[in-house]
């Protein structure tokens, strides 16, 4: 572990990194538990990353999002997301007075050998006996490499920068990946324009309701692959694609028939497994996201097989007790991320109990 004894200053009892569901939840709890931390959030405004996601996504499409503590539900509306989710947080950082600072980009955490933490923010350091990381994934887009894909000459982006369907209007449009988002943009590209959309796996479709059990082994099964180390995986593959009413029309031509993945990027397209070659102007990488966490790479928290092993609540690293992930794993949805910063508070609370009680045993 990378240890650093050259920071001085002031102490807190915590730090949160991100203001997203997951942060400003942890925040809450921690403030109802009397404990003195600061948020630091990289964006300039609140929000989270659902001030940047695209355009026509409403209200509508995000199967609603869970209120966070202590606050109403925010209503389906044919409202932006990136409007309606960025002004509901706004207004929770005031009403509860959340200690919120941005825009803080942080660089990394170090150990120091007093015990304590720093979080390096460029020339800014803040030196705190527990963190809470709720980074999220938005900002590390997931692009599988294949081979030929830095030659392809036409439009290509990932969901992540979806500029809207007018872009892709009369542009023969490839949507990779097998998740929500590559149902939903589908759902409105393949009304301006000709789509074609691959998937790894044949995609997991749900008929009927997703019914509590069905979220409940969703979740089992990442929480399971944190706790043995693994990355945290996908939980489509559990509770399954469902077609929207708005979605239909596609449907209707055609846009769900999906087809394996192809073999190889080329200049003006894709060549399929079996030699043949498929003229497009554009790919949408739909693929998904990977965790933020590099700047926790000093503190190693990482097990062999390549991810953060957490304890059974779901949130403190078992690498570094100090240490609580929120938005990461079993809590990477808005229902999860409130419990986990419940959790997270908890984790924190009893990290400082010990601390506490070590210090004056001494």
């Amino acid at each position: 572990m990378e240890t650093d004894d050259t920071v001085t200053g002031p102490v807190l009892d915590a730090v949160v990194i991100g203001a997203g569901q997951a942060g400003l939840s942890a925040s809450y709890h921690l403030l109802r538990r009397g404990i003195d931390h600061v948020v630091l959030d990289a964006d300039d405004a609140p929000g989270g990353a659902w001030q940047h996601r695209w355009d026509s996504l409403t209200m509508h499409d995000v199967h609603g999002i869970a209120a966070l503590p202590d606050a109403p539900a925010l209503p389906e509306s044919g409202e932006r997301a990136n409007a309606a989710v960025p002004a509901y947080f706004a207004a929770y950082e005031r009403q509860h007075g959340l200690p919120v600072l941005r825009p803080v980009p942080v660089d990394r955490v170090t150990s120091q050998t007093d015990g304590l933490l720093a979080v390096h923010a460029g020339a800014r350091t803040w030196r705190t006996r527990t963190l809470v990381n709720a980074t999220g994934t938005w900002t590390q887009p997931f692009v599988p490499h294949y081979p030929g894909i830095e030659t392809f000459r036409g439009v290509q982006v990932h969901a992540r920068a979806y500029p809207g369907t007018e872009h892709f209007r009369g542009r023969r449009t490839l949507v990779v990946g097998g998740g929500a988002s590559a149902v939903q943009l589908l759902g409105e590209l393949a009304l301006v324009t000709d789509t074609l959309w691959v998937t790894r796996r044949p995609p997991v479709w749900r008929t009927g309701g997703l019914g509590p059990e069905d979220g409940r082994a969703a979740v089992a099964q990442v929480e399971d692959r944190v706790r043995r180390g693994l990355p945290p995986g996908s939980v489509v593959g559990v509770t399954g694609l469902v077609l929207r009413p708005q979605e239909l029309a596609a449907e209707r031509l055609g846009a769900y028939r999906r087809r394996p993945m192809f073999a190889a990027v080329e200049e003006d397209g894709v060549r399929w497994a079996d030699g043949s070659f498929e003229a497009v102007d554009a790919i949408v990488w739909a693929t998904g996201f990977r965790p933020a966490v590099s700047h926790l790479a000093p503190l190693h928290l990482r097990s062999e097989h390549g991810g953060i092993r957490l304890d059974e609540a779901g949130t403190t690293a078992l690498a570094d007790p100090r240490v609580q992930l929120v938005g990461y794993g079993p809590s990477a949805s808005t229902i999860g991320a409130n419990r986990a910063g419940r959790f997270a508070a908890r984790g924190v609370a009893r990290w400082l109990e010990r601390d506490r009680a070590v210090s004056t045993a001494r």
